[in-house]
């Protein structure tokens, strides 16, 4: 009898050979990593082409250069007119006749309008502070409320008590339900 192993790629062993694997996200994954060895930036053949050719050269290090800025992008945070700048550049493109036009002139220099919940967001915590101090006295005041009622009753019952002893119980009764 031939002794098999088990391929990580596959699923298992069926009389007729190997059972192919049905799992549609992990072939893909399999798929995109051979295509990317074999055409990607990091293949041989293509860090050789690089190195050989000065124009794909220049896109390879214009990409980088893309890919740096990208990631320094994400890193920071953006002031208020990034939308400003970012419409001036993408009117500074257009022909003359369109930089010109009203339309470019109010995207130069429209600013984004902050939605309700970013303009309140700054005093969330003034507010959640407020709101937290509102329920303590609350619950204080009913737990003192409370207590004050139950101090009440019990001091009320205990000197019901001593006269019922001093006195006698119907001139306690008397006295008390009156």
């Amino acid at each position: 009898m031939k002794r098999t192993t088990r391929h990580p790629d596959h699923q298992g062993l069926t009389p007729g050979g190997w059972e192919p694997s049905y799992d549609c996200k992990a072939a893909r994954g399999r798929v995109r990593k051979l295509l990317d060895r074999w055409l990607g930036a990091d293949a041989l053949w293509v860090q050789r082409h690089i190195a050989a050719c000065p124009r794909c050269r220049r896109r390879f290090a214009g990409l980088a250069k893309v890919d740096l800025a990208l990631s320094l992008v994400k890193s920071q945070p953006h002031t208020v007119d990034l939308l400003a700048r970012a419409n001036s550049a993408a009117v500074r493109v257009l022909r003359h006749d369109l930089r010109e036009s009203e339309q470019a002139c109010d995207l130069r220099v429209r600013r984004p309008v902050p939605t309700l919940w970013e303009r309140a967001g700054r005093y969330s915590h003034s507010v959640t502070n407020l709101a937290a101090c509102i329920v303590l006295v609350a619950l204080m005041k009913v737990g003192v409320m409370t207590s004050m009622r139950d101090f009440s009753s019990k001091g009320q019952h205990a000197i019901e008590q001593y006269y019922a002893a001093q006195v006698g119980r119907d001139m306690a009764d008397e006295i008390f339900t009156a």
